[in-house]
């Protein structure tokens, strides 16, 4: 029998997609990761975060689960793991002008990386890592390589958070709800009797928002528009992100948008919606899944962030660790430090983060 540890997170998730692991008659066991470092955090505690004191209640369910389908139950403290490799990023990039996506920072080296490694360290042995997300990985015979697919519901589908995943990593994954919708979830779940089919979703990363991360270090610069005329002062770049209107307490004639951050000068620059618009940029950091390496360029549809709609571009290889991608039509807020994400159809070819806006010979960072 088939070994199967899952990543249980006291969500209705999770929880179906251990169900139905059990009822497959594999060998289940649920993991928990621990990650709040306990500090006070502001939020009125309705909803629950990724990272927060809903931490306790969400583990507590993740046990109750545990017991109603009859399966081990292990906790990990990976308190130090999620502060170094997403907490410390987190602000580490923010504080550049840049908006990192901790989502995919947290699968890639915690929960698909550093909790199986707690895992083994501590005696589980397992064949496969099971999750909540709706995907689906399958082996594709003629390519040698684990193919990563989008899930059935793509209103749900979870691929792009994905798409950070090594060969090695996915090899190992399977994805039980890469074919339900949620509202089926919520139906397996209450058929099962376990009693987390009404609970809420997570809401942001961090109860309080992410603000609460990096206002500390945060330093207040002007707001300037694209000629450098000093339109106004804002408190630190961390708050702002490509594209985003509220918070700029400027007058102007006609609404006023962020176009780009300029870290150098500590500065917010601005513009016209139309300026917030562009057609290609440089990405880096790049994890293929579909294919071994890029030799050539190639036509895509690519997810500049997660609820971004999918757009027709070309992809080209520009020396062994960047990619230049050219949309067909205007995009916008292409934004510097979020993942861009390479579908064929309903497959994932590979990723990369945003680098910068524009070309490698020119353009805007």
């Amino acid at each position: 029998m088939e070994k199967i540890i899952i990543a249980m997170s006291g969500g209705v998730d999770s929880s179906v997609a251990a169900a139905l692991l059990r009822e497959k008659g594999y060998e289940v066991i649920g993991v928990t990761m621990k990650i709040w470092g306990g500090e006070a955090l502001p939020g009125d505690g309705t909803r629950h975060s990724c990272y927060g004191p809903g931490e306790e209640e969400d583990v507590e369910d993740a046990c109750k689960v545990a017991q109603i389908l009859g399966i081990p139950f292990y906790t990990f403290d990976l308190k130090q793991e999620y502060k170094v490799e997403v907490l410390d990023y987190f602000c580490y990039e923010y504080l550049l002008g840049r908006t990192p996506n901790p989502c995919l920072r947290c699968n890639h080296k915690v929960k698909f990386d550093a909790l199986l490694k707690k895992a083994l360290n501590s005696g589980i042995e397992f064949d496969y890592f099971a999750t909540g997300h709706y995907a689906r990985v399958e082996y594709d015979e003629s390519r040698h390589r684990y193919l990563l697919r989008k899930a059935r519901d793509l209103r749900k589908d979870q691929s792009y958070f994905l798409s950070s995943l090594s060969q090695e990593q996915l090899g190992r994954s399977i994805f039980p709800l890469g074919n339900y919708t949620k509202e089926e979830v919520r139906k397996v779940a209450q058929t099962f009797g376990l009693g987390v089919e009404d609970k809420p979703e997570s809401q942001n990363f961090i109860t309080g928002g992410y603000s609460t991360l990096v206002e500390a270090a945060a330093q207040p610069g002007p707001i300037l528009d694209r000629q450098g005329n000093i339109l106004g002062e804002h408190p630190g770049v961390p708050f702002y992100t490509i594209g985003q209107r509220k918070g700029l307490r400027i007058s102007a004639r006609e609404p006023l948008y962020v176009t780009a951050i300029d870290r150098e000068r500590n500065a917010i620059i601005v513009g016209t919606k139309e300026e917030v618009y562009g057609d290609e940029l440089i990405a880096s950091e790049l994890n293929w899944i579909a294919i071994e390496e890029l030799k050539r360029p190639i036509e895509v549809k690519a997810k500049i962030r997660y609820r971004h709609k999918e757009a027709e571009a070309i992809v080209a290889p520009r020396g062994k660790d960047k990619v230049q991608v050219k949309f067909k039509e205007l995009q916008m807020a292409i934004t510097p430090g979020q993942a861009i994400v390479f579908y064929d159809d309903d497959i994932v070819i590979g990723g990369g983060i945003i680098e910068r806006v524009g070309s490698l010979s020119g353009g805007k960072k």
